[in-house]
């Protein structure tokens, strides 16, 4: 049989993380590729307790089809958490906050559409959004996010005009860097100015070291923002569990694409969400990952300060999250490099997947939050001696150019 694939489906690929995770699976292997939340972070005992209430109090309708907006009082809860004032009616359950970058693209994304991204970007918005075949253009971006600048030279006009512009302001995914306050009320005020909607993505926020970030940018333009959350950094992954927080003009929308897409999302996994936050379990619980994540990321800023002297690598100290970005001396390339990582037991992430165009082939990124101290010290060293044999390997090639 000859299958006719759909135009969409030939801008799909598979995810470079997912792919280098298979290579992780290898007996010994220190990787700090994953974006996976530390396991022991998972509320394992509370969600047992949860379970069984839910099943003794309400096991028909915890297993039964249910709304496509989301179970009532989560998405209550999730309301009341967030720093303005939100109608639970603007609040849609999904599975995981990656469904909610699919319904955004679906939604908002025609072909040749053209959608705003930071320099770099998330990979899995980037292949939410390509099967809708979008015209993606990469934002300038520095230390403390979006060049706002930048913006009205890639915000188009007319028939051209962004749908959106993408972002993740805390502790983003891949870099690790936070939009400072001054940064998001300018360009906040300056997408608002130009008439170019926000898709805020922000799943890290909680996992602050020392403060807090400053306040979500809907939170300034609430009618021109859709927000998006997730329960998997601040309680388990494996629920598929997010949120979209969207103005009442485009929740309905969303809501239909929801429908086509699952109907709903698991409504046990939402009741057990419920029960285990309705006590204030989460600001007990957060605490606890935020000590974790930063003593590892502590750690490995450690190792790279002891292993990396007189490599001319840089990277930058994340303020909170998961990851970390680095960048290896001029004519390396992070691709070329990583087989040799793996076989000294260390793997990352090559940084050039996460560019809307023009990758960085130099950057890589690092998760210290899966991997004890002790991993950290090894793979460090180990990456740290993949870096040099490399550069000892690429020398004779410069010397004879």
């Amino acid at each position: 049989m000859n299958w006719n694939l759909a135009r969409r489906a030939e801008k799909m690929n598979p995810s470079v993380i997912r792919e280098i995770l298979k290579v992780t699976e290898r007996p010994g292997i220190i990787s700090f590729a994953g974006g996976l939340p530390s396991p022991k972070t998972f509320p394992v005992a509370e969600f047992a307790e949860a379970c069984a209430r839910v099943l003794k109090d309400d096991g028909p309708g915890a297993l039964q089809y249910a709304a496509s907006e989301g179970y009532g009082p989560l998405r209550e809860m999730v309301a009341a958490q967030l720093p303005w004032s939100v109608d639970p009616q603007q609040v849609l359950i999904t599975t995981g906050s990656q469904q909610g970058l699919d319904l955004v693209a679906k939604v908002l994304i025609d072909e040749g559409s053209r959608v705003l991204v930071e320099t770099p970007t998330y990979l899995g918005a980037l292949q939410a959004f390509m099967p809708m075949e979008p015209k993606v253009v990469g934002v300038d971006s520095d230390d403390e996010g979006i060049v706002v600048d930048d913006l009205p030279r890639k915000a188009g006009s007319g028939a051209d005009k962004a749908r959106f512009l993408y972002l993740l302001p805390n502790f983003q995914n891949p870099t690790g860097r936070t939009m400072t306050e001054a940064r998001r009320a300018a360009l906040s005020a300056r997408a608002a100015e130009l008439g170019v909607p926000i898709a805020e993505d922000n799943p890290y926020g909680d996992l602050w070291f020392d403060a807090p970030p400053a306040a979500p940018l809907t939170a300034r333009n609430p009618d021109g923002c859709v927000y998006l959350g997730s329960f998997s950094k601040v309680l388990a992954p494996g629920l598929r569990l997010g949120f979209i927080v969207a103005p009442k003009a485009l929740h309905p929308k969303l809501l239909q694409a929801k429908q086509a897409a699952d109907l709903h999302s698991p409504g046990f996994n939402q009741r057990m969400v419920a029960e285990v936050m309705k006590d204030g379990f989460l600001d007990r619980h957060v605490p606890t990952i935020r000590a974790l994540y930063k003593s590892q990321r502590d750690a490995m800023l450690a190792a790279l300060s002891r292993e990396m002297k007189g490599l001319d690598v840089q990277w930058n100290t994340p303020a909170g999250g998961m990851f970390l970005w680095a960048r290896l001396p001029e004519g390396m390339d992070a691709v070329q490099l990583l087989p040799h990582a793996v076989e000294r037991n260390v793997a990352f992430v090559p940084g050039a997947a996460f560019y809307a165009q023009d990758g960085d082939a130099r950057t890589l990124r690092l998760s210290f939050v899966t991997a004890s101290v002790d991993e950290i010290n090894t793979g460090v060293a180990a990456l740290a001696a993949a870096i040099r044999e490399q550069l000892a390997r690429q020398t004779p090639q410069r010397l004879a150019a």
